[in-house]
């Protein structure tokens, strides 16, 4: 009925999973969400509406600890069966996750004024793909390298259309690194993160002006658009030696095998390890299959990808990066 029932309920009947809609009267579901990670450090799985401000609401919710969320659209009996599928298989995921991992919940902390600086030519390609508990540990990641950082990084997180933009607006605020959503045409550029919008996938291509991202809405490969098996194959056939593929927390086995493509093509591979992951099923699926060359904890991440970029950073060249009138900055 409320947050008050709701917290009177998980101490009488401890349960493993909570589901928690963030629209609720009395304490709604925010200060709900603060109170039960704060007492008992259980999963829960927000329940949202497919809106701007519902996005924004969940985005609060995953930084404050949430497991993960489903997307409820306005007219939820016509997708009911996708939406019923998909809260069974986060639920069975929760219930076997170790739960919250505060150390890794960020801090609203903004990027310093000015300190991001001008594009330049990147020294490497870094390919990250990550699901469930993906949005803290982007963050800690990002939060943790330079303004100058040299590398490229492109991004798939397994989230809904509407969602990415307002997800790659909340790190850009408080990374020294750039980050936006990907447009078709976006170069790639050191010290910016480029993430796939919701329900397309990002391939990268090298042109003759620059090296370039570009978007596809083919179908869902391992069941997700974007997919990071899609991103890694791209990756591997145009940068090879030069790419870097990361594997992070989440459900199922997307960008296994594009891992295993990476290392194949001469590139570096790492996967999150399972003390760090809220869900290691991704990272494990990499690990078994032995396409990780690296299985490192979240905190040392930041290192590893700045070691794998460290060249004489005087090479590179400014990038010109194109604004269009209507869209922003490319």
């Amino acid at each position: 009925m409320d947050g008050h029932f709701a917290l009177k309920k998980i101490e009488e009947l401890q349960p493993q999973v909570v589901t928690l809609d963030l629209e609720m009267p009395g304490l709604n579901g925010i200060d709900t969400l603060k109170e039960i990670t704060r007492r008992w450090r259980l999963p829960v799985i927000v329940v949202s509406s497919h809106s701007t401000a519902g996005a924004s609401i969940t985005l609060k919710a995953l930084s404050l600890g949430a497991f993960d969320f489903v997307a409820k659209p306005e007219d939820v009996s016509a997708k009911m069966p996708e939406i019923a599928a998909e809260l069974i298989k986060k639920i069975g995921a929760a219930a076997q996750s170790t739960g919250v991992h505060p150390q890794f919940l960020p801090h609203d902390t903004p990027a310093p004024l000015g300190a991001k600086l001008q594009p330049l030519a990147p020294t490497r390609i870094i390919a990250i793909g990550v699901s469930t508990g993906g949005p803290n540990a982007l963050q800690y990641l990002f939060s943790n390298l330079p303004s100058d950082f040299p590398g490229s990084i492109l991004v798939v997180q397994h989230m809904p259309d509407g969602f990415t933009e307002l997800f790659a607006k909340r790190l850009d605020d408080c990374c020294q690194i750039r980050v936006k959503e990907a447009q078709s045409g976006d170069l790639l550029v050191a010290g910016r993160a480029l993430i796939a919008p919701g329900n397309r996938h990002m391939k990268i291509k090298k042109l003759p002006l620059g090296n370039v991202a570009m978007l596809s809405e083919e179908g869902p490969v391992n069941g997700h658009r974007p997919s990071a098996d899609v991103l890694f194959h791209s990756v591997a056939q145009e940068f090879g030696s030069q790419a870097t593929g990361v594997l992070m927390t989440g459900m199922g086995e997307d960008g296994a095998a594009g891992l295993g493509e990476i290392r194949s093509a001469g590139g570096f591979t790492v996967a999150q390890s399972a003390e760090t992951c809220v869900v290691y099923g991704m990272p494990k699926a990499a690990i078994e299959r032995g396409y990780a060359m690296r299985v490192a904890h979240l905190q040392d991440m930041p290192g590893i990808l700045q070691a794998q970029c460290a060249v004489d950073r005087g090479r590179g060249e400014t990038v010109e990066v194109k604004r269009a009138a209507n869209t922003g900055s490319n």
